[in-house]
Formats: structure tokens, sequence, C-alpha cells
């Protein structure tokens, strides 16, 4: 069990969460002289920004958007007096790439791995009916011992540069929310749910960790609020008549409500909004409460002008209503976990998400976007620190399934994107990964991971561990784009021909195609980067996607433009996008819309 509890902050008759949104203060540390000038005591300058954001896209210095090494926050923080003998904590919705947290000057937490979050406890240390100042060292450097994985070099002006083994931009920084909680010392530190149903009825199994003995009481309330079912201790299983299932699409909520008793008194109160489904691969069909699901939608990026990687509360409204618009019910999220908010939005909307862990890079190669069908290979899983890596995979295996598993919108876990899997290296490797996803969950959600176009059905050696086998796929643009379009569909079809004959008996979803398109390039004839050239792409595409019917969803690349390491191949960023990074559509997005309309949510059955 993690040391740390991943529920999300709550306010209840126990528990005080405040947010430490806002503005803080910022300090580059170019000389690494922090420790050493005992910064952690607080930090030169007056500098302040906003959290939670990345720090890049504020400033006007390329030095500063390229900055590559540690970086510094400060806030001070009002600890209220009636919150002493509570467990006093500031809790971190992510820290990229690696985080300190030093509160009135002692060290509290170190975390390593930008996406998920992490608790400093502050129990011992704060000051109360008084101000604590809360310091936090972050480093965005990249390494191939942790996920994502890239290499960080040093040029020749002396300042460091981060080279990515991934095709989108190293934000970094605060962000996520960040709160300060104050939780009974006994207190609910994990919940773990599982559902079966039965007829009109439905059973909720649920497990309830504590820090302490005393008994645990479950209630579960229905939309109205009305008592739908009840239990006593720390497992069981709650009777649900007539159970509102959670839908694709049409999603009904229940609030658990989960309390710790001593007689009549409240020891901890915990509530959570769950839904109740199932979820099963049979043979070729992706099941949601054993009815067949086509899905439809998209990868995505938390990636938004200005606040770069930090979450956007307006950002992700906007989002959700485009998809809703376009007929999509699916995204991943690639290729790390996004902000909790956002699969609470999910949830509330009936959205279905394969959830990624940040498993990108995993194939040296600082354009493997380029390389990706060129047969290269790395020997990837071969180096002496991959045991390192393997560690820092795990763990972050198990922080995303600890934190996003009684989430109902979460319908499958996807553990790496585009890894090298031609070597047979990479096949322990691989085992390790997915067992450790199976033991994690109890709801045994579906695992998959990415397969980059050189993983051919005669050359991969790990597609055996998906139990849906996800394609990135861009014939007819990285490979036979344009004129040759007609050339890039017979590839394809022999591809998917290759993948029919080993008669595997899975589904089979793509998880990225698509075709870099300027909104503001039109031509008649078409060429590659017009908006013409992206719908002639999707026309070919789909015929494919129609001709097999153990294909069961389509997640075009990207939902919008986003930013990217600079360089020849990209004109300010990943250009792919259905939606420009402003979310307007361009013309594909009313082609998607016609399609996905159209199509049954059965798609395939």
């Amino acid at each position: 069990m993690l040391e740390y509890s991943m529920l999300y902050p709550r306010n209840t008759v126990s528990r005080r969460a405040v947010s430490l949104d806002g503005m803080w203060k910022f300090c580059l540390d170019e000389k690494a002289v922090g420790e050493s000038e005992n910064w952690q005591n607080g930090i030169p300058g007056q500098e302040v920004i906003p959290v939670p954001a990345s720090f890049q896209d504020f400033y006007t210095e390329k030095d500063i958007r390229e900055y590559a090494g540690d970086f510094w926050y400060e806030k001070e923080v009002f600890v209220p007096g009636e919150w002493e003998g509570q467990q006093i904590q500031v809790r971190f919705g992510a820290a990229t790439h690696r985080a300190v947290v030093y509160v009135n000057g002692i060290q509290t937490a170190e975390h390593e791995g930008g996406f998920l979050p992490f608790c400093a406890d502050a129990t011992d240390i704060v000051r109360y009916n008084a101000w604590n100042k809360v310091v936090v060292k972050v480093n965005n450097e990249l390494t191939v011992t942790n996920i994502p994985c890239g290499q960080t070099i040093t040029l020749p002006n002396g300042k460091k540069m981060c080279k990515p083994y991934f095709d989108f931009f190293n934000y970094s920084g605060l962000q996520r929310s960040v709160y300060l909680t104050a939780i009974p010392k006994e207190s609910v530190f994990d919940l773990d749910l599982n559902y079966e149903l039965d007829g009109s009825n439905a059973k909720v199994y649920y497990t309830v960790h504590t820090t302490g003995e005393s008994p645990v009481v479950v209630e579960l309330l229905d939309a109205d609020g009305t008592k739908a079912a009840e239990g006593n201790g720390k497992e069981g299983v709650l009777e649900v008549a007539d159970a509102h299932l959670w839908k694709v699409r049409n999603a009904y909520l229940y609030t658990l409500v989960v309390r710790i008793v001593d007689d009549a008194d409240i020891i901890d109160e915990y509530t959570q909004e769950i839904g109740i489904r199932t979820v099963e691969v049979k043979d070729t069909s992706i099941l949601i409460n054993g009815e067949p699901v086509y899905l439809r939608g998209f990868g995505k990026h938390e990636d938004s002008d200005i606040l770069g990687r930090g979450f956007n509360i307006g950002m992700m409204k906007r989002d959700f209503e485009l998809m809703k618009w376009i007929g999509a019910n699916s995204f991943r999220t690639s290729h790390y976990p996004y902000s909790e908010e956002i699969y609470q939005m999910a949830d509330r909307e009936g959205f279905l998400i394969i959830d990624e862990v940040p498993a990108v890079g995993l194939f040296e190669s600082l354009m493997n976007f380029m390389e990706a069908s060129t047969g290269k290979q790395t020997a990837f899983f071969e180096k002496e620190t991959t045991p390192i890596l393997l560690k820092a995979h795990l763990k972050a295996v198990e922080e995303m399934i600890t934190r996003d598993k009684n989430h109902p919108c979460v319908i499958a876990w996807s553990l790496l994107n585009e890894p090298e899997t031609t070597n047979d290296s990479a096949v322990p490797y691989f085992k390790a990964v997915f067992d450790r996803a199976h033991e994690l969950d109890i709801q045994k959600r579906p695992r998959t991971f990415a397969l980059v176009m050189n993983s051919t059905p005669d050359k991969c050696k790990c597609y055996q561990f998906s139990d849906i086998v996800a394609l990135n796929r861009y014939y007819g643009w990285y490979v036979c784009g344009g004129n040759e379009i007609c050339t890039a569909e017979v590839m394809f079809r022999k591809e998917m021909d290759g993948w029919k004959a080993l008669n595997l008996n899975k589904p089979f979803i793509f998880t990225e195609y698509g075709a870099d398109t300027l909104a503001s390039e039109h031509k008649l004839p078409s060429v590659m980067w017009s908006q013409e050239y992206q719908n002639e792409y999707l026309d070919m595409t789909h015929e494919v996607f129609d001709s097999y019917d153990f294909i069961k969803g389509e997640q075009i690349w990207n939902f919008a433009d986003f930013q990217t390491t600079e360089g020849i191949m990209r004109v300010n960023g990943n250009k792919k996008g259905v939606f420009t990074r402003q979310r307007q559509p361009k013309d594909v997005a009313y082609k998607l819309k016609q399609r996905w309309e159209s199509l049954p949510l059965d798609y395939k059955k």
C-alpha cells in the first residue's frame, strides 16, 4: 500500500481541504545552489507565477521556456488553530517530474513521477494559528530511468536542454492543484469497489481501508439523496434494488458515504460519487454492462495556450462540449494520467477513458514519429539502467490505479505508448508491468498498450499481453502520403490482413491515426497539410476500419493541435488536431461528426 492516500481532497463533517491555488513565488536555480544557499527556508527574489500551470509559456525569454534543471516555488500558508490534533498534509496533484517539499525549512516529502498526486505530512511541523512556509524544489530533467523517457544534454553555453524521446513539449512545474488538508488521525485511507449485475438489481462489493480499528458504516445514496443501500464493516456487499446503471454518454451517479464511527460520533467521513457498471472483454467485443460498445473519440493532451499542461478548468469544459458536439464517446489520456477533475467530469458526462501511465519514450529516438515505421531497433530494454526504469514504471502504475480505480469512466489501463517491442528483452519487462496492473485492479479491467508502426504482426513480441490490441498507425501520412495514398491503403490492408491471420480473437482499436493540417490551408486538388487532404486521408482510413469486424474503436490523433519540441517537422507544434489549439473546428470535424453520429453504439456487434 502507498504511504499516502490517493483519495481526492474533500470537505466533510470530519475533513477540511483548503485550496492553495493562486500566485506562488517562483525562482529558477540555474546554478543548482538552492540547497547550499538554504532556499528551503525561503527562495530569493520577488517573482510570482500561477499554480496550477506550467511555467514555460508565461515568459518572453527563450532560455526560460527551454529551461532544464531545478526550479523552486514558495507559498505562505495559514493553518487554523482548530485543526490541532488532526493530520495536516500538503497535497500536490502533480509536480513534474520530481519534487522535494519543505515545510518551515524541514523536508517533509520527496516524489518522482510528474503526473500523479503525493502528500507531504506536516503534522509535527506546522505552527497553528500562524503562517507557515511551504517551499518546493522541482526538477524537470528527462532521463532513461524515469517515465516519460528522454535525455538531458548540456549546450556549449553551459545551459541544460531536455531532449524528449516523445513528441510533445516537456511542460513542467506545479501543473495541478495544491491543497492543504486536515484529516482525523483515524481516517479512511482507501476504497476498493467492484460491481455485479443481477437482472435489474446490482451488487456493490466494497472494501474500506482505514488507519485504525473503529467500526465502519457505509451508505449508498441515489441522485436524489435517498438511501439506496447500506452496510456495516470494512468489507461487504451493498444490495441495490432496481439499480440505475452508469451507461455510455448516459451517466448515473450514486454517492457512497463511508463513516468511521464511535457509537453516535463520527470519527471520519468520506464521500465519493460512483457509477454502477461492469467492463469486460469477450472475444472481439468490449462490453459495458454486458453490451458491446464501439469506441469513437480521441487521443488528447492536457495542453492549452499560456498554461501549457497546467489544469485549466475552462478548457476542460470546452473540450467536453466539443466531444459531445462531435459525437465522441471516449478518449485516451495520452500520454500520462490527467488531472483528477477531468475524470470526475467524464464520470458525470458518461465518457469512456483509456487511462494511460506516463510510459512514453521507451524507444530511443528524438524523432520517434519519423522512425516509427523504419524498422529501427535500439535495444531499449537491454540497458543497464532498465531495472531502475522498471521500478519507476511499476510505481507509476500503482499510483495511477490507486488514484483512478473507482472512476466508472475508466474502462481500460494503457501501460505503455509506442515502446520498442521487436526485441526479446521487452518481454519480461512487459510481463512485470501487465501482471502488476492485473494484481492491483480489483475490477480486472482490460489492459493494453499502443503499438508503434514498427510493431507489426510478424515483428512484435509483446502484443499477447494486451486484452485489447491498440494500434497507432499513419498510413497516408508518415508512410506513403499525398498522391501515394492508394499505396498506403494497400500497405494498411496488408498489415490488417496479417493481424487477422493470427486469429487472436481480441478487439482491436486504433489509438492514433491522423494527418497534420494547417487550419489556414485549402488547396484543390489537395496537397498534404491542407484541409482537403485531411478529409481524403480520413475517407481512406475509415474504409479500412469498416472492412474488419474485429476493429472495435477509433480514437483519432489528436483532439486539438498541441505544443511539441521545435523542429523542421513541426510548425509550432503538432497540427493533427481535429480542432485548433484554441478549440475551433477544422473542416474534418464536420466529417467526423457526420460519421460518429451515424454509427450505432454497438457498431459491429
